[in-house]
């Protein structure tokens, strides 16, 4: 079983105190007097403390002591105190982290300050749950507020915990500035996105490093620091210390003291990804295809040459993968390329017309008949046929096509004139060919016929490299047709498509995304502006009673429930996120399925 990434090995934490290079708290230890990142608290299932960083002492209201119980309620105050009780509680019996939360706690010196806390499951080599660990911070700045660091101050080092994950829980670059807008503290994603080590940078002016284009108009952190006006999710354009600029999201907020006093501020940023060319001109497209993983380079590749033949080409996929699109750019690049594509959908018109929509009709040939009607293989003539859903041909016709196939000549219904076929035939099906002849729905005879060249489009969740192509591809389009200036979505939105098994495949994603530029207000598109992603989910049905379509899509909704658990290791909160629901319904889903 492959173990849980958000759940942290203790093995490097034990090997760590062991050595001494953790710069674990003792007894004895000197008080820290710089203002430093995160504190960190790792206690095993009876709360005994096995460690913790020198961030966290200033900012706790008991003296921590390796092996003795740490008392929760001593460090959070108030109704607080009970729910950061059942956080750790909820963390070590299912395993599942609790981030993000706020809380009041108390400092060293007894003065209470608002905090936001996480608890992260610590897992020993079998991946059972043996602790957790605790991670907070003061939203206040309460030990700047104290005047512990002067503008030129250098900071204090994160601890080598003899191990990463951590650090990783960090994901976004922090930084504060005094009301003298120098720098004051920088964190490590900060570092790493930026280029610029802390040293370099403490005690500088913030427009200094960062050279945003925003800094000598529209500066976010002006706007906080004199007006006390919070920014959320603004996209600045930055300058990184190799000279390369690159997009952000950013967010500001007023640091104050206990008093009320401004004393700084502080700005948060993450990277994001934006739309800087269409994929046409990043060469990862063959026509209005888009796609960079391998599946799509192969199919890229025979394109061209299938393109230039006369061969009959069955393209087989599911519903959404873009099957017309691969017909469509077949016919483009072919000597046909001038004359007509002509499409058809052999599912969605009745049995008695199918015939007069194909071959055409004289007048009279049947009731209704009032005039003669050209149909589409004469339509189609000097260019391309499509003929979709081509497994759902009753057999009747089958043996009509497999004669005009054959032939090369047909009749109009109630006609005796000999019409000659002139144009490629192109069919796609998103149903199993194989199991069709197996059962006699399709004759084996035709099948061949068409599958001169079969061409399999594989779905959007066996090649998820291009979903942020698609992404990209779908946001050009949707910015010229809905005349906005959407550059890129959050990236907790592309954590979740890349997640998401996509049973309707590219054709969803495009519908999600048109969703989203309905209801956006600005240049990113956050979670919010999402639709249940379940209520996007490929339809079964067809021609069969309404009672088998029922269980085809109950077997579909647990299937696509069933796999959601397995790709999240059986936890729900993750599984939900998934399918791009609640937890709790999930839960009633599972009920409804049978599988809780």
């Amino acid at each position: 079983m492959r173990a849980d990434p958000r759940r942290t090995s203790n093995q490097g934490w034990n090997q760590a105190l062991r050595s001494g290079d953790s710069q674990a708290i003792q007894a004895g230890d000197p008080m820290p007097q710089r203002v430093v990142g995160d504190g960190v608290l790792v206690l095993d299932r009876g709360l005994r403390l096995l460690g913790c960083n020198q961030a966290a002492r200033p900012l706790l209201g008991v003296e921590p002591v390796v092996g003795e119980v740490l008392n929760i309620e001593r460090i959070f105050t108030g109704p607080e105190a009970g729910a950061a009780v059942v956080d750790i509680d909820s963390v070590l019996e299912g395993g599942d982290p609790v981030t993000g939360r706020k809380a009041q706690m108390i400092d060293s010196l007894g003065h209470p300050y608002q905090a936001r806390y996480s608890v992260y499951p610590l897992a020993g080599p079998s991946q059972v749950v043996e602790g957790i660990i605790l991670i907070f911070r003061d939203l206040e700045f309460s030990t700047l507020a104290a005047g512990r660091l002067a503008p030129e101050e250098g900071m204090a080092s994160p601890p080598r915990m003899g191990y990463q994950a951590l650090f990783e829980h960090l994901a976004e670059g922090i930084f504060t500035i005094n009301t003298r807008w120098r720098i004051t503290s920088f964190n490590r994603t900060a570092e790493k996105l930026t280029g610029y080590r802390r040293e370099e940078v403490l005690g500088r002016h913030c427009w200094e490093i960062f050279r945003s284009d925003l800094c000598d108009t529209a500066c976010p952190l002006r706007a906080t620091l004199e007006r006390g006006v919070t920014r959320m999710d603004q996209d600045v354009r930055m300058l990184g210390k190799g000279g390369k600029r690159f997009t952000v999201l950013v967010n500001t907020s007023v640091v104050k003291d206990g008093g009320g006093q401004v004393v700084g501020a502080v700005e948060s940023f993450r990277p994001l990804e934006v739309l800087e060319a269409t994929p046409a001109a990043a060469g990862h497209s063959f026509q209005d295809i888009v796609g960079r993983s391998q599946p799509m380079r192969r199919l890229f590749e025979v394109l061209p040459d299938l393109a230039a033949s006369e061969a009959n080409v069955l393209i087989q996929g599911e519903s959404g993968t873009g099957k017309e699109l691969f017909a469509r750019a077949i016919h483009h690049h072919s000597p046909r390329r001038h004359g007509p594509f002509v499409a058809v959908n052999c599912s969605a018109l009745a049995e008695s017309l199918l015939e007069s929509e194909l071959f055409g009709h004289e007048k009279a040939a049947f009731t209704g008949a009032v005039t003669s009607k050209v149909g589409r293989f004469e339509l189609a003539k000097g260019g391309t046929l499509f003929l979709d859903e081509i497994g759902d041909l009753k057999p009747a016709l089958q043996v009509k096509l497999l004669r005009v196939l054959e032939q090369k000549v047909f009749e109009r219904v109630g006609g005796t004139r000999l019409i000659p076929m002139q144009a490629r035939i192109i069919s796609a099906t998103n149903r199993d060919l194989k199991e069709a002849l197996a059962d006699g729905s399709m004759r084996e005879d035709l099948f061949y016929r068409l599958r001169t060249v079969p061409l399999s489009i594989p779905p959007l969740r066996q090649r998820r490299d291009d979903i942020p192509l698609l992404v990209n591809h779908f946001i050009a389009k949707l910015n010229a047709q809905y005349r906005k200036e959407v550059r890129a979505v959050d990236p907790k939105v592309m954590r979740l498509f890349m997640r998401y098994p996509w049973p309707g495949n590219v054709r969803e994603l495009e519908r999600v995304m048109e969703h989203a530029f309905v209801f956006v207000k600005g240049p990113v598109i956050f979670m919010k502006n999402l639709p249940s992603l379940d209520e996007f989910m490929t339809e079964q049905g067809g021609s069969a009673p309404e009672e088998s379509r029922r269980e085809d899509e109950q077997d579909s909704r647990r299937r696509q429930v069933l796999e959601a658990l397995r790709r999240s290791g059986g936890r729900r909160r993750e599984a939900a996120e998934l399918l791009g629901i609640s937890r709790t319904s999930l839960w009633r889903r599972m009920k409804e399925l049978g599988l809780a």
